[in-house]
């Protein structure tokens, strides 16, 4: 195996909590707690998870937006120790969630999408002609829409233009953040088809921030489940989807409304209550206070949950640990399902 395009080694990212007159430290945010994977390059990585699980932190931290606390970023054999330089932001694209709040409505399609070039200093010479041809890369028409302003544009529209944007340097890595959630589902496919498209004929790497599981199938080629900041299953999209190992990735995907041709019981998994506060998380096992799996334990293994926070290793059948590995399906659970 080729060494990774992106190595992310105990990542942490956690915001002060302040209070008081003197707005003194009194606590921290875990948003990000300590979050190791590799990205091969040309593959895509699917982060999913609740909302508030820290996945758009991890996001926004592995790409410079924001500041680690701890843990080390790699790309390409570079560690981003110091910061993030021109040639990275070059080669590290994002495509944001929101297409309706991204653009600038004061400036032309033809200027969002050529302005990362002036910022660095790129194709002078033909820089009109390369914008165009980007707008009909990703499926808009370069006579109607380079001199259209967003609010011209519908949605599916606007998401075209961020990724134009997105590829006018030509980058090794776009990081997605749910890059369709908020579009119409008549419009999802499209953009869906056209990421695909892209990876295929680029050679892109991505990096997918999704609660959908149905967005992650169609992209990912593998998953990484992520709970109150920390990562508890990660594997082969088929692997992780269609047989999870960690209570949680049960309990998510069984919300996933299935067509079935007869009617079966309900065999959806309710989580009780919400998330911890990411700021006083639990001891022990940060999923245990709503896990359904620790409820069929005896007292001693119940209670090994709570005393012990259970590390991100491969398991062999029947739930014995066996060793961290980079190419299998790891879990982060003391116990397995039933087998």
């Amino acid at each position: 195996m080729t060494d990774p395009l992106l190595s992310v080694r105990g990542l942490t990212r956690h915001y002060a909590v302040r209070s008081g007159i003197l707005k003194r430290k009194t606590g921290a945010v875990r948003a990000v707690d300590g979050v190791s994977f590799d990205l091969q390059r040309g593959e895509t990585l699917a982060v999913v998870g609740e909302s508030g699980c820290g996945k758009s932190t991890l996001a926004e931290t592995v790409i410079g937006l924001d500041e680690p606390t701890t843990g080390e970023v790699i790309f390409d054999g570079d560690s981003l120790a110091d910061g993030v330089d021109k040639a990275f932001r070059r080669r590290v694209q994002m495509v944001f969630q929101d297409p309706f709040s991204t653009l600038n409505e004061r400036m032309t399609v033809g200027r969002i999408v050529a302005e990362p070039l002036v910022i660095h200093d790129e194709r002078e010479g033909d820089r009109a002609a390369y914008v165009r041809d980007l707008l009909e890369t990703v499926g808009l028409d370069p006579e109607r829409h380079y001199d259209a302003f967003p609010h011209e544009l519908s949605g599916g529209q606007r998401q075209r233009v961020g990724i134009a944007r997105a590829l006018a340097l030509d980058p090794d890595l776009l990081v997605l953040d749910e890059p369709v959630s908020a579009l119409d589902v008549s419009v999802r496919a499209g953009i869906l088809e056209l990421l695909r498209e892209l990876q295929a004929e680029r050679g892109l790497t991505y990096l997918l921030i999704s609660h959908d599981v149905s967005v992650v199938r169609q992209l990912a080629d593998r998953v990484a489940v992520m709970y109150l900041g920390e990562f508890v299953e990660l594997g082969d999209l088929g692997t992780v989807l269609d047989d999870p190992a960690h209570p949680y990735t049960e309990a998510l995907l069984s919300s996933v409304p299935r067509v079935r041709a007869e009617p079966e019981p309900d065999e959806r998994i309710h989580l009780p209550g919400s998330p911890p506060d990411p700021a006083d998380p639990p001891e022990g096992c940060r999923f245990h206070p709503r896990c359904h799996l620790r409820e069929r334990l005896d007292d001693e293994a119940a209670d090994r949950c709570v005393a012990a926070d259970p590390e991100l290793v491969e398991r062999e059948s029947g739930g014995e640990p066996r060793s961290a590995a980079a190419d299998g399906r790891t879990v982060a659970c003391h116990f397995r399902p039933d087998e």
